[in-house]
């Protein structure tokens, strides 16, 4: 059965207790409101350690003033349900006063600068200030061997691993691949925000991304995949924040033009509205 924790406390020595086992840790942060996805990760963080601890906090903090941070779902108990049929030994449940003691406004922040400046740093101003610090605080509750993070969230990632290199936290990120629908789209807590004809029409994003893949393997200028991509998904009815094919570090072209002359690895990412719903996907590939 899976162990439920709210107190800081009682988390340290429920970790203390594994320690002293000598078991290898394995951490699985979450806003809740889990599915395949999710449940990926914890089976991910499994194969490379001897216990798997999740977290499920809704961070007020990465979530912007016109954003869902209110009517963002909240399903604890589905949640404990799944996470101990996916093989989770422990629950961290924290509060917003347990996470942020001084409270918001005088809480600690940590902000990373270039990567996550860009792309969604632009439309979501802030947002990876948040993301950062909860991570951080996170990272310092559980103290874990190995952390797993999803790829669907590819920016997020990327940030999160430079954190961890710039501040030295002694735990190698595990990074978990894009679990879909059978349609293609990607799995993601905001689908349910979908209206049916919405949920149609979201697929169009995974077929853009193969679009952008394929026309860019086929010797395309980039800025015209880009565009293509951004008239696809404004036709289908999208309000589009932004197509682009990078590096994988998320490089500025303009600042690296050498880079992107080479082969290489390379994403393309999508950030879109459908109604009220704000998607986003990506899709990586090798250019010979």
């Amino acid at each position: 059965m899976i162990d439920t924790i709210t107190d800081l406390q009682a988390l340290r020595r429920h970790i203390l207790e594994w320690r002293r086992a000598g078991l290898r840790i394995g951490f699985v942060p979450t806003m809740g409101n889990l599915h395949a996805g999710h449940y990926s990760l914890v089976e991910l963080a499994r194969a490379h350690a001897d216990r798997v601890i999740s977290s499920v906090f809704v961070n007020p903090t990465q979530f912007g003033p016109s954003e869902d941070f209110t009517r963002y779902p909240r399903t604890p108990e589905a949640d404990t349900s799944g996470l101990e049929a996916a093989g989770c030994d422990a629950l961290w449940l924290p509060t917003v006063e347990g996470m942020y003691p001084f409270g918001i406004d005088l809480a600690s922040n940590i902000r990373l600068p270039g990567v996550a400046d860009v792309l969604e740093g632009v439309h979501r101003p802030g947002h990876f200030d948040g993301v950062c610090t909860v991570v951080a605080r996170l990272f310092n509750q559980v103290q874990p061997d190995v952390a797993a993070f999803g790829k669907k969230d590819f920016q997020q990632l990327a940030v999160i691993a430079q954190m961890v290199t710039d501040l030295a936290y002694p735990l190698e990120l595990l990074r978990g691949e894009i679990v879909r629908e059978s349609d293609g789209l990607a799995m993601s807590s905001r689908n349910q925000y979908l209206s049916p004809a919405e949920r149609s029409t979201a697929t169009v994003i995974h077929r853009t991304l193969r679009g952008m893949r394929d026309e860019m393997l086929a010797g395309t200028a980039r800025l015209v995949v880009e565009a293509r991509a951004g008239v696809e998904l404004a036709e289908a009815g999208f309000e589009v924040d932004y197509t682009a094919v990078r590096t994988p570090d998320l490089v500025e072209p303009s600042a690296a033009p050498q880079v992107y002359a080479a082969p290489g690895r390379r994403v393309a990412l999508i950030a879109a509205r459908l109604g009220r719903t704000r998607l986003i996907d990506n899709i990586e590939f090798e250019l010979p």
